[in-house]
């Protein structure tokens, strides 16, 4: 591809890739005929039942459909939407691929996020030209479109991804920071929510650069001393900008399900735990550490969900120890609403070693440690 360079003037850069609208876009490779249409991807396909979108279409978009967002809300705003099922295996090998073409750029270091999404450290004196080069080869190698944010760390990298979408370009970094997101809402930046933009503003801190002009000791009292100087830095898009190719190992495997009938009996209850914990086994089993930790989420009719966990005396790879510690944690709930969906979460004992420092963390937002930004300034630039 020959984006990167050795010149003299080339600097490192981090760059966020991120495909368009991606499990839409990969059925509409398979399903040429429904370029142009509404294409919304979640559970079964079925609209009529309990699941969310995974991902919709920007055709889709167009009429409010959004991921997360129940199918039959979904089907209520674009009633002509094609409602498609995941189809996780078809997926995985498109990122394969993505993936694989992100790794053939010459002297890039490469970060997977998720399926649709990656973190590459370049060093280049064109780093507009390297985006481009980048997302001309992901369209060439697997048919698939997808947009670059060009940053000076990897807050800024991400963020500048949003306003390249779809199919394009975006720089941002220390010098137009402010220009471009000072006036934006905090949670415009990666990991502020609405519950945590809502604790900022109700210190004052609406926007990002109120964000970044924050007392720190406000920020600490609020959300104590890691947490409090983090959301500080975010708001001056400071991070760290290494890019960890180290292969990311799970803490812990979890299986769930969202019942098309509400479960109502303490028997069916039983029977969906014992089933999950199976499955659950299967994962860990492939990871080869067993469990040490068994974690239970129960969401009850209508749609109030609550989380329990619980140390096991020995791990294991038994499933019926994992089922019957997630039902005793189920019964100790002493609440008999009809359940709309269990899930069974296994921890599992650490690698030996134990575990590499937090990288950033995908969609839930940057570490505030490690990669994310404990002790990063804005003169950090990428490791290689």
């Amino acid at each position: 591809m020959g984006s990167v360079t050795t010149s003299p003037t080339a600097r490192p850069w981090v760059l966020h890739v991120d495909l368009d609208q991606f499990l839409a876009a990969v059925e509409v490779l398979r399903h040429p005929e429904l370029a142009g249409l509404p294409v919304v991807v979640g559970g079964r396909g079925d609209p009529t039942e309990r699941a969310v979108v995974s991902t919709a279409s920007y055709e889709a978009r167009a009429f409010g459909v959004r991921s997360g967002m129940p199918l039959k809300t979904a089907v209520r705003k674009c009633p002509d939407a094609v409602f498609l099922p995941v189809d996780a295996p078809v997926y995985e090998e498109a990122s394969a691929r993505v993936m694989e073409t992100l790794r053939a750029v010459p002297g890039a270091v490469v970060e997977v996020l998720g399926w649709d999404e990656a973190f590459l450290g370049v060093t280049t004196a064109d780093p507009v030209a390297c985006a481009e080069s980048i997302r001309a080869a992901v369209l060439e190698a697997t048919g698939l479109h997808c947009s670059v944010g060009i940053g000076d760390t990897k807050v800024r990298a991400k963020i500048a991804t949003d306003f390249g979408k779809p199919q394009g370009v975006y720089q941002l970094t220390r010098d137009n920071w402010f220009e471009v997101m000072g006036e934006r809402p905090t949670t415009a930046l990666w990991g502020v929510g609405t519950r945590i933009a809502a604790r900022l503003a109700s210190h004052g801190y609406r926007t990002v650069q109120e964000l970044a002009d924050a007392d720190e000791a406000v920020l600490v009292a609020e959300f104590g001393p890691a947490m409090g100087p983090h959301y500080g830095r975010l708001g001056r898009g400071v991070s760290s900008a290494r890019v960890d190719d180290t292969p990311w190992v799970a803490r812990a495997h979890g299986r769930e399900m969202t019942y098309q009938t509400n479960l109502a009996s303490p028997q069916e209850v039983a029977d969906a735990i014992s089933a999950l914990a199976a499955q659950v086994v299967e994962d860990i089993r492939a990871e080869g550490r067993p469990c040490q930790r068994v974690g239970l989420k129960v969401r009850f009719a209508p749609f109030f969900t609550t989380n329990r966990i619980r140390k096991l005396t020995t791990p294991t790879f038994d499933p019926e120890v994992i089922a019957t510690t997630a039902l005793e944690l189920f019964t100790a709930l002493e609440d008999e609403r009809p359940v709309r969906l269990l899930g069974v979460r296994a921890e599992m004992v650490p690698p030996e070693g134990g575990y590499a420092d937090p990288r950033s963390t995908g969609r839930g937002g940057p570490s505030a440690r490690g990669a994310g930004t404990a002790g990063a300034t804005d003169e950090v630039t990428p490791e290689r």
